[in-house]
């Protein structure tokens, strides 16, 4: 099929997730809750996930990465930070209105840096949700975290 036919593609139809109709994805543990819209779980969609993460106040997420999933994200709600690099010592801070992009196989520790309000952001990965726990850390290497 060419770029121009799937223009023109009759044989699928738009899907909508309605609100409570989402697919849940708990794989990192309490504190985070992750549900997706558009996903191979539940749509047509077969390069794509799409979805709502939201992190409980002093969250953070185990050492991952996300396999070969390009991954981009937008703040809705509260100020969070990506750990990467030697030690997870490097970071970026996001807050309400930011994007920001998690290359392919990249390290990383998601962290809600508030100790009393959620994280909310919304998640796109191609081709899929694909999230490979790695080893844990300590809070201490972490700058600046701190648990509720």
């Amino acid at each position: 099929m060419t770029t121009s036919e799937e223009a023109l593609r009759t044989d699928v139809v738009p899907v909508v997730t309605r609100a409570g109709g989402e697919a849940r994805n708990e794989n990192q543990g309490e504190g985070v809750h992750r549900i997706s819209g558009v996903s191979p779980q539940h749509t047509p969609a077969t390069r794509i996930w799409f979805g709502k993460v939201w992190n409980e106040p002093g969250f953070r997420s185990p050492p991952h990465h996300h396999g070969e999933a390009e991954t981009g994200g937008t703040v809705l709600k509260g100020h969070g930070r990506i750990y990467f690099g030697e030690n997870y010592a490097e970071y970026v801070d996001m807050t309400e209105g930011d994007f920001v992009f998690v290359p392919p196989y990249m390290p990383h520790v998601e962290a809600n840096m508030s100790t009393t309000e959620e994280l909310v952001w919304l998640t796109c990965r191609t081709p899929d949700n694909i999230v490979v726990n790695l080893d844990e850390v300590d809070d201490a290497i972490l700058e600046g975290y701190r648990r509720a």
